[in-house]
């Protein structure tokens, strides 16, 4: 979902040479948006934060709980508004500058579920925040929390730290109830914020 007509073709003519991503539909404003996405039910909507009339953070407000994932696909200049998009319910952050192999990367992990920012996203929130009290962690949860803002899966989680990934997603439930995260965004958002990972 964006306002220039020859971004959205690029896109497409990108994502449609991916076997396995299809393009479904695409929109030029926030009201477009939310009536293809309620038309069209895509797993993944790559929205801008910045288009006429209803803007993409009022388009992740009103699509609240049940929305698909939404990977925000942005200028760099709007890394401000990183925190009430992740808020609203955006499962990742990344910059229209991104490489295009990472782009598709980056649906893919939004899709696989996880949460994804990108890490010019994540030095804008550190040089935008300052860490305040914080839960002490353990180590093994340090760990897994720098992980995490990392990027990474449980799967690579588990194989980096030496454990079965039923372990990692004990310490992930653990982690997200000790510092008061909904999900793994939350999780990156709050560790970038305290200076892990």
């Amino acid at each position: 979902m964006d306002d220039h007509p020859v971004v959205r073709q690029g896109l497409r003519a990108y994502l449609e040479l991916e076997a396995d991503l299809q393009v479904v539909g695409e929109a030029s404003g926030g009201e477009e948006a939310l009536e293809s996405i309620a038309s069209l039910s895509p797993d993944v909507v790559l929205l801008d934060l910045k288009m006429p009339g209803l803007d993409g953070q009022g388009v992740l407000e009103r699509l609240g709980k049940d929305a698909p994932r939404v990977l925000v696909l942005t200028s760099a200049t709007d890394v401000e508004r990183v925190p009430a998009a992740i808020a609203a319910g955006a499962a990742g952050f990344v910059y229209k500058d991104i490489d295009p192999d990472a782009l598709t990367a980056a649906i893919r992990t939004v899709h696989a579920g996880q949460a994804l920012l990108s890490p010019a996203a994540l030095r804008g929130l550190m040089s935008g925040t300052s860490a305040s009290a914080a839960p002490e962690l353990t180590p093994r949860e340090s760990q897994v929390l720098g992980l995490i803002a990392k990027g990474q899966t449980n799967r690579q989680i588990a194989r980096a730290l030496g454990v079965s990934e039923k372990t990692v997603k004990t310490h992930v439930t653990n982690l997200l109830r000790r510092i008061d995260a909904a999900d793994r965004t939350q999780a990156a958002l709050w560790a970038v914020r305290h200076g892990i990972g």
